[in-house]
């Protein structure tokens, strides 16, 4: 038996408009680029391929639509490749023209889930540090004209989340985020004294780590401890 009211639902989150601008227009195929159903849909639909992976004894990780099968040789690695292109072919789905290629990880690399994996090592991808870095910036304006422990309680949701997420990366990537954090809050804390400029080395004496510590301000260090640098599979 099927669940109707459950059908009528997914059959509404695929139909439902996008608003590119002024622009309406409803999808023909897939579902909405971003939407929050798109991960649930793919979940679901994706959960065969999950299984007939495993049983060609095949390692896939998956997260919603994007996914990486881990192989020990190039052989199996092509092998592996030419399972699932049947598999979508079958299930009417088409591969990503670009994204979709054979990797070897110690040499070449690979992004995956924000993370950029390489050489047995994880460290955040390009493109997941400058959007970080993007909202910092947007956070931590010298013409804020907030107080400093007011910019620091509405920055710190946005370290921890990202710390929390990248905590795994190699231990080597959290130290000069913390840095450039730091001399952005100094930048601010300078123009409030009246001085302008940038932040300069006096002022690593004058306000030093531990009185942004004392502000609460979370760090990078703290999460980063856990991290973990085992080698790829």
């Amino acid at each position: 038996m099927s669940d109707g009211r459950l059908l009528g639902l997914v059959e509404a989150f695929l139909e439902q408009g996008v608003l590119d601008g002024l622009e309406e227009w409803t999808p023909e195929q897939g579902t909405p680029q971003g939407a929050v159903c798109s991960p649930l849909l793919s979940n679901i639909y994706l959960d065969p391929l999950d299984h007939l992976m495993a049983a060609q004894g095949l390692e896939m990780v998956r997260y919603a639509d994007d996914f990486v099968v881990l192989c020990r040789s190039s052989q199996e690695a092509a092998a592996a490749l030419a399972v699932v292109q049947h598999w979508t072919a079958e299930a009417g789905l088409t591969l990503h023209p670009t994204k979709t290629r054979l990797v070897n990880a110690q040499e070449d690399g690979f992004d995956f889930s924000g993370y950029r994996f390489a050489a047995g090592r994880r460290r955040p991808r390009a493109k997941s540090l400058k959007k970080f870095k993007d909202t910092v910036r947007a956070k931590t304006k010298r013409t804020a004209g907030h107080s400093l422990s007011q910019i620091i309680e509405n920055l710190n949701p946005t370290l921890r989340g990202w710390f929390e997420y990248f905590k795994h990366s190699r231990r080597s990537t959290f130290a000069p985020l913390d840095g450039w954090i730091r001399r952005r809050l100094r930048n601010i804390v300078r123009k409030q004294h009246g001085r302008t400029g940038i932040s300069r080395g006096y002022d690593n004496i004058k306000w030093p780590n531990a009185f942004f510590a004392e502000h609460g301000l979370s760090t990078a260090h703290e999460f980063g401890r856990t991290s973990s640098e085992r080698a790829l599979p």
